[in-house]
C-alpha cells in the first residue's frame, strides 16, 4: 500500500468514527477538511471504500430516503458505516508515533484527528515533527551559506522564504508542545482526555496548508 493510500484510508476511518456517511459528504469532508486531499476524485476514493468494506472495516447501508428512490428515478445512496473491526483498527492507527506520523504527506491527516488521539501520542508526534522540520531547517542554512555567492537575488529571495516558512512551522509547534506538557488542550482545559474537536471546522489547529481555495464540489446523488 502507498503512504498515500495509507493516509486516506486512515482519513476516511477517522471521519466515519464521528458519524455515518455516504460518499459525497466523505469527498466533501474530506476536502474542506483535510487540505491534503483536495485534488483527490471518486475515482480514488471508492476503490478505498471498497477495500475497507472488504477488510470489514465498513459495512455499506442504503440511506434512509432509499425507499422514495425508485420514484425519482435515481439510484439510492449508499451510507458507509465504521464496523466495531474499523474502529479498533483506528485505534491502532491513531497509536502509531513512527516517521509515517509526521512526515509531510501525512502529519496533516494526522493533526486533523489529534481529537481523538491520546495526549502522550499527540507529544511524540509533534516532537518528531519538529525534529524532522529542526533537521530540515540545518540542511538548509547549510546549504544557503554554501551557495549564496553563486544566487541571483530571485532565487536567493526564494530560499529565504523556504527557510522563514519551515521557521514558522517550527515556532507553532513549540507552542502546541509546550501546551500538551502544560496539560492544555488547544481549548485550554486542563484534562488527560483528548481534546474535543470541532468538526464543523476541520480543526485544523493552524497548520500550513496549501494556497487557495478549494473548488466547488458537484454532489453526485448516485454515488455508491
Amino acid at each position: 500500500m502507498s503512504r498515500r493510500s495509507g493516509i486516506l484510508e486512515f482519513a476516511v476511518l477517522g471521519l466515519l468514527r464521528e458519524s455515518p456517511m455516504h460518499g459525497y459528504e466523505l469527498r466533501k469532508r474530506l476536502n474542506t477538511s483535510l487540505g491534503v486531499f483536495r485534488a483527490f476524485s471518486y475515482g480514488t476514493l471508492y476503490p478505498c471504500l471498497k477495500t475497507l468494506v472488504a477488510n470489514g472495516w465498513l459495512i455499506e447501508e442504503p440511506a434512509h430516503d432509499a425507499e422514495t428512490a425508485p420514484l425519482t428515478g435515481r439510484r439510492a445512496k449508499i451510507v458507509y458505516r465504521l464496523t466495531a473491526e474499523g474502529k479498533e483498527h483506528f485505534e491502532q492507527l491513531l497509536s502509531q508515533t513512527g516517521p509515517d506520523a509526521y512526515e509531510d504527506e501525512t502529519f496533516a491527516a494526522r493533526f486533523a484527528f489529534f481529537g481523538q488521539t491520546s495526549r502522550d501520542v499527540r507529544m511524540r508526534v509533534l516532537e518528531g515533527r519538529r525534529s524532522r522540520l529542526e533537521e530540515r531547517l540545518e540542511k538548509m542554512r547549510i546549504s544557503l551559506h554554501r551557495t549564496r555567492e553563486r544566487l541571483d537575488d530571485y532565487t536567493l529571495e526564494l530560499q529565504r522564504h523556504g527557510m522563514e516558512s519551515v521557521e514558522r512551522e517550527v515556532r507553532w509547534l513549540n507552542e502546541l508542545i509546550e501546551s500538551e506538557r502544560a496539560g492544555r488542550d488547544l481549548k485550554g482545559s486542563a484534562t488527560g482526555e483528548p481534546a474535543s474537536r470541532d468538526t464543523t471546522s476541520g480543526a485544523s489547529g493552524g497548520l500550513p496548508r496549501p494556497g487557495g481555495d478549494p473548488r466547488p464540489d458537484t454532489p453526485d446523488d448516485t454515488a455508491t
